[in-house]
């Protein structure tokens, strides 16, 4: 199980396990899976919610799960399995004239939501706050103040969101990307294939639940101090794992 990986805190040199977790909407630990240290993260979901259906019978099963964990593979393979799913979209990444079609028509309007069908994402719901429009803005302010400062200082360039090379040694204020950035202020989006049935709202509320599972994480691993593990044999790694999740339950 112990072996290098892709590590968040950059410590790739260093054995690592993996563990999938899922837990309930109140954030109650329901179910974990080790995997070996050098597993990519992304190929654990399905294994997971595999087991678990068929330990517990379960037939209908809705994914709420961060854009970090989901690519265009993952949905299809959510789909291929039979799962419901709710995902973080990168709304970055759609094309201009997507962005000023969603920004236009939720017009800034606190708690407006809209839904587009996708060919490959299923429906893409978006939702505006008045409240993170806020915290977006002082964001992109805070990081276009850092590309302004760095422009005036050629030699001292490194790579930041707002900066744009024109060549080998020319920098500019990338205008284009601020102005997609503030189109895009206060705007989140997720993509679902719940059918219209569930509505804009509650598949935006299932989203917003997510921190439950940070939390969870989190006291694991502070809290309950989950790492560094002291063992090298497999089994006394996965005693570890359970007597931790026993208490975190």
């Amino acid at each position: 199980l112990r072996k290098p990986g892709y590590s968040k805190d950059s410590k790739s040199q260093q054995p690592q396990i993996l563990i999938g977790l899922l837990v309930s909407i109140e954030g109650f630990p329901v179910a974990y899976q080790i995997f070996e240290g050098n597993k990519f993260e992304g190929h654990t979901l399905i294994p997971v919610i595999s087991a678990f259906k068929r330990k517990y019978g379960i037939q209908q099963f809705t994914v709420v799960a961060d854009a970090a964990m989901m690519s265009l593979e993952n949905m299809l393979a959510l789909r291929s399995a039979g799962l419901q799913y709710v995902v973080g979209a990168r709304t970055a990444k759609l094309s201009r004239k997507v962005i000023e079609d969603i920004s236009e028509r939720l017009h800034q309007q606190d708690g407006a939501t809209l839904r587009i069908q996708t060919e490959d994402y299923g429906d893409l719901i978006c939702d505006y706050s008045a409240k993170r429009f806020a915290k977006d803005q002082r964001e992109m302010n805070k990081q276009i103040k850092k590309a302004e400062g760095l422009l005036k200082n050629p030699a001292a360039i490194k790579r930041t969101k707002f900066i744009k090379a024109v060549n080998e040694n020319t920098y500019i204020l990338n205008t284009e990307l601020v102005e997609k950035t503030k189109l895009l202020l206060g705007i989140k989006g997720y993509y679902t294939n719940l059918g219209p049935d569930v509505s804009n709202d509650m598949i935006v509320e299932q989203y917003h639940n997510l921190w439950h599972v940070e939390q969870a994480f989190r006291i694991a691993k502070s809290d309950l101090q989950m790492r560094p593990i002291y063992h090298f044999k497999e089994k006394m790694i996965k005693v570890h794992i359970l007597i931790c999740f026993m208490a975190l339950a």
